[in-house]
């Protein structure tokens, strides 16, 4: 088994989702640029775990792996991915197909552009259904109505019948989730649902998802570049840079004791409502391009405590404390602790 994957596999039932050095390449005129290097990760039934890192990092690229929308010419390169202990990334396209919305749903980041403005959201709810569960249109019609209940949108016997632009933001993420969850999935990959909504109706999306997971046992791969979210929604967190998992663990662990000097950025970019301060504190530097990405540890060069190792070798993602951190000086510091 990968030394850098058994660490993270849950105690308790069978993962969900497992990946295992997941591998993404571009292939291009001027060579293969590579994505996602090595990513590994699992989630349990009824977990969150939040996918977290800056634009560019290779979160929405690795949902979009594990759904089977890679944009071409993306394409997976090496290892594997499980849903329920079947692997699906070598599927035929139409067995995949099958998989989508019946046994992984999928939430995007715009619930405007994720709904067809031409059809109304009772409509869509029942084409999905009746898709991937032998049911009437009766019986799928009198589902969408509980659906939407389900989800929180007030009369849903009068909004079944009403189109997505008669919907505020809040609620077309709503329909957004309700559609994800029609066919009942046991896996559901959502992608920045909250970016576009405003902050309390955030909250109320979250709430919902952590609800939602609690009752119907769903796993969820939460993508996010908000810490916030991660903090309020999630069970477990995967600190994505440059394509790698640097740090996964515990989400109070990432919160309050974050090892990795980027997790430590993060979480030392956000505001304090306790101090004042004259500058926020920032991290120095930008994501390094996938065809000039530096030799050694991808962020060396905007680490403050980068030493020669860290600009020629890559490290290992290694068990710390009850998650696994990628870097060689809590390598070396747990090395001469121990001796």
């Amino acid at each position: 088994m990968n030394a850098a994957f058994a660490p993270n596999e849950p105690p308790l039932d069978p993962p969900v989702l497992s990946i295992r050095d997941l591998l993404v390449e571009f292939p291009t005129r001027r060579g293969v640029l590579t994505a996602i290097r090595g990513v590994s990760l699992s989630i349990r039934r009824g977990e969150i775990l939040g996918v977290v890192g800056e634009s560019g990092a290779g979160k929405s690229l690795t949902g979009a792996a594990v759904i089977g929308l890679l944009e071409p010419p993306g394409r997976i390169a090496g290892g594997e991915i499980h849903v329920s202990g079947k692997r699906i990334d070598n599927l035929p396209r139409r067995q995949l197909m099958a998989l989508r919305g019946k046994t992984i749903g999928a939430i995007f980041q715009d619930p405007l552009t994720s709904l067809n403005p031409l059809l109304t959201v009772g409509d869509q709810l029942v084409e999905t259904i009746r898709c991937h569960l032998p049911l009437s249109r009766n019986e799928a019609a009198r589902r969408a109505i509980d659906l939407l209940n389900e989800v929180g949108i007030p009369s849903p016997e009068l909004r079944v019948g009403q189109y997505p632009h008669q919907f505020s933001g809040g609620m077309r993420q709503r329909v957004v989730i309700a559609l994800a969850l029609a066919a009942e999935p046991e896996l559901v990959v959502a992608d920045e649902p909250t970016t576009a909504l405003d902050v309390s109706i955030q909250a109320q999306i979250t709430a919902l998802l952590k609800r939602i997971c609690g009752e119907r046992g769903t796993a969820i791969m939460l993508v996010t570049h908000d810490m916030g979210v991660i903090a309020e929604t999630t069970d477990r967190v995967a600190v994505m840079y440059a394509g790698r998992i640097v740090e996964i663990g515990p989400v109070e662990d990432i919160i309050k004791r974050p090892q990795h000097p980027y997790t430590r950025g993060l979480i030392g970019s956000i505001p304090s409502l306790a101090a004042r301060h004259e500058r926020l504190a920032q991290i120095d530097g930008a994501m390094p391009r996938l065809n000039s990405m530096p030799a050694g540890c991808a962020f060396n060069p905007r680490c403050e405590i980068a030493d020669a190792r860290c600009r020629s070798d890559l490290p290992r993602l290694l068990p710390n404390g009850r998650g696994s951190v990628a870097c060689w000086k809590l390598a070396v510091a747990e090395a001469v602790e121990a001796a």
